[in-house]
């Protein structure tokens, strides 16, 4: 797993800082969270494909989180993309994306699949699931968790086909922690798991323009990252609270009360021209903690 912070900025980009979003790269495919102006660009330059984009989440229908949509979906379909693409977003989505496609006097070559948000798992693959919550911003505003699925252990292929289990989807309930049954006899997934070899998954979640409060620290509650918005500097709480925007501070907290691994901010007004005073501010209420920068990459 691997996240790209393709942009920083809020509101406007600046010559340092581009828009803010997050590419999201596992299992070999890419999930992008928001799609501001510039999106196409900041992927060429960390050389991610968004030929291998699987899903678009967008927070919100800011222009700072969704004009560059038009421009990716034809790019996309110049390109003679002709796989679906799933876009997720508030109420509205489906009217957004054809909006998106009026813009570009675009007939796309794919199918675009838009999906409204509601509170709750909205994706599931195989290796991983999707929640997405509510935040408090000035309009409809979402949060997201992106969760990889738990291994229950390394599945012996020699083992199950000792025991008589055949290869196929019986192989596979196993894996995902369910008993079977062949002929008359019933397997149970520790014979043919070493468990000693199983694992956590991942947990990655994403706080977009919000008034910081404690009504989503559950949702994000121990993960490994969280990005959390933090468009300003605590000297300007009254400005954050008026715009329903974050503190580097008020971040911190969240971090700290969901006991979080480690804290990204980013989102952070062109006004405040040194991010650095951003980690600062953080530190004091949280201590693993970075501000952005753009192109940045986290492997985990």
């Amino acid at each position: 797993m691997k996240l790209t912070v393709l942009g920083t900025s809020a509101s406007t980009p600046s010559k340092e800082r581009n828009l803010s979003s997050i590419l999201l790269n596992f299992d070999g495919l890419n999930y992008l969270f928001d799609c501001p102006e510039g999106t196409q660009r900041q992927l060429m330059k960390a050389k991610a494909s968004y030929m291998k984009i699987h899903a678009i989440f967008l927070s919100h229908f800011h222009g700072d989180h969704i004009l560059g949509l038009p421009g990716l979906l034809a790019t996309m379909s110049m390109h003679q993309r002709d796989y679906p693409l799933l876009v997720f977003g508030p109420k509205g989505i489906k009217e957004k994306v054809n909006k998106a496609l009026e813009l570009s006097l675009l007939k796309v070559t794919f199918e675009i699949k838009s999906i409204e948000l509601k509170q709750g798992k909205i994706l599931e693959e195989e290796n991983f699931f999707v929640e997405c919550f509510k935040l408090n911003h000035d309009v409809p505003c979402y949060g997201f968790v992106f969760r990889e699925k738990d291994s229950l252990g390394k599945f012996s292929r020699e083992t199950a086909l000792k025991l008589g289990i055949p290869e196929g989807p019986l192989w596979g309930q196993l894996q995902k922690g369910k008993k079977v049954k062949v002929e008359k006899k019933v397997f149970n997934p520790k014979d043919v798991l070493d468990e000693s070899k199983k694992k956590t998954g991942k947990k990655i979640s994403f706080v977009f323009d919000t008034l910081a409060n404690n009504s989503y620290v559950e949702k994000v509650k121990e993960s490994d990252v969280l990005f959390h918005e933090s468009t300003f500097l605590e000297k300007l709480t009254e400005r954050a609270k008026e715009t329903k925007h974050s503190t580097a501070k008020q971040a911190a907290k969240i971090a700290s009360k969901a006991k979080v691994k480690k804290l990204v901010l980013f989102h952070f007004s062109p006004r405040h021209k040194e991010t650095e005073k951003f980690d600062i501010e953080a530190r004091e209420f949280f201590g693993n903690v970075t501000a952005a920068k753009d192109l940045e990459e986290i492997e985990l």
